[in-house]
C-alpha cells in the first residue's frame, strides 16, 4: 500500500536561519577559519543584505564559496563535533509553524523527509532530532585521511532536489497526490509542484511569483507567513508590493 509523506526543506522552512551561516561562524569561533576571512570577503554583502539593500541570496552563494574554500583538507571529524555544537546551540531556533506539522506528520503515521541544500553533516543531525524518517543534504567528499576535498554534489537547486525526491518515492511508494511538500524558495519549486498538498513558508518573492505564475500551484498551494508570534495563511494570488 502507498505510504504519505511529507518532504520538508530546512534552511528558512523549518530553521528561521541557514544552518551553513550558523556552522561557519562557530567555524571562526573555533579558530577552524580566520576571523580575517568574513571581514574581507563576506562582511560587505552581509551587511548589505541587513540593511535591505541586498539579497539574501547573493549573501549565501558567497558565504557558501568562502565556506567550501575555507574547509578543503580540514579533518571530517572535527567538523561533525562544530556540527553537534550548532545543532546543541542552535536546533530549537524552528518556526513554530513547522514543529507542529511534523509532530503532526509523524502522530499521523506519514513518512517525513529533509531535503536540503545545506551540509549533509549538518542536515543529518536536524533529521536526528527531529526524527526524520531519512534526509538529503549536499554531499561534503572526504579524501582517504577523511579530509574534505573541496568536491561537493549539490542540494540546493531544484534539479537536484527532484532527482532525491524521485529516489524516495520509489524507496518508500508514496502516495503524492495525499502528500506534503514544505519549501521557502525556488530550489523546492519541482517539490512543491509533485505533491497534492504544497505549502510555502515565508516565501521568497520568486518562489511566489512562480507559484502564481504555474496554472497548478497557484489553486492549490497554501502560502504560510510566521512573524513574531503570528502565523498567517494567505492565498497565492495575494498583491506583491
Amino acid at each position: 500500500m502507498k505510504i504519505k509523506a511529507a518532504f520538508f526543506d530546512i534552511d528558512g522552512t523549518i530553521f528561521r536561519n541557514s544552518l551553513m551561516i550558523e556552522h561557519f561562524q562557530k567555524l571562526i569561533t573555533f579558530e577552524v577559519i580566520d576571523p580575517e576571512v568574513w571581514y574581507t570577503k563576506v562582511k560587505k554583502v552581509y551587511l548589505e543584505w541587513e540593511k535591505r539593500y541586498g539579497d539574501f541570496e547573493e549573501y549565501l552563494e558567497i558565504l557558501a564559496g568562502v565556506y567550501l574554500e575555507e574547509l578543503k583538507g580540514v579533518d571530517r571529524s572535527f567538523i561533525d563535533y562544530i556540527a553537534e555544537h550548532v545543532i546543541r546551540l542552535n536546533g530549537d531556533m524552528i518556526y513554530k509553524y513547522s514543529r507542529n506539522q511534523i509532530a503532526w506528520h509523524k502522530d499521523q503515521g506519514h513518512k517525513v523527509f529533509f531535503i536540503s541544500g545545506s551540509p549533509d553533516f549538518l542536515v543529518s543531525k536536524m533529521a536526528e532530532k527531529y526524527g526524520a524518517t531519512e534526509y538529503r543534504g549536499t554531499l561534503y567528499e572526504v579524501d582517504e585521511d577523511n579530509r574534505f576535498t573541496g568536491n561537493i554534489v549539490k542540494m540546493w537547486d531544484s534539479t537536484s532536489k527532484l532527482r532525491e525526491l524521485n529516489d524516495l518515492i520509489d524507496k518508500y511508494d508514496v502516495d503524492l497526490e495525499n502528500s506534503y511538500a514544505y519549501g521557502d524558495t525556488t530550489g523546492d519549486f519541482s517539490m512543491l509542484k509533485m505533491v497534492g498538498n504544497p505549502i510555502a513558508i515565508n516565501p521568497n518573492r520568486e518562489l511566489l511569483e512562480e507559484i502564481r505564475e504555474d496554472e497548478i500551484l497557484k489553486n492549490k498551494a497554501t502560502i504560510i507567513v510566521e512573524r513574531k508570534n503570528v502565523i498567517y495563511k494567505l492565498n497565492p494570488l495575494i498583491e506583491l508590493l
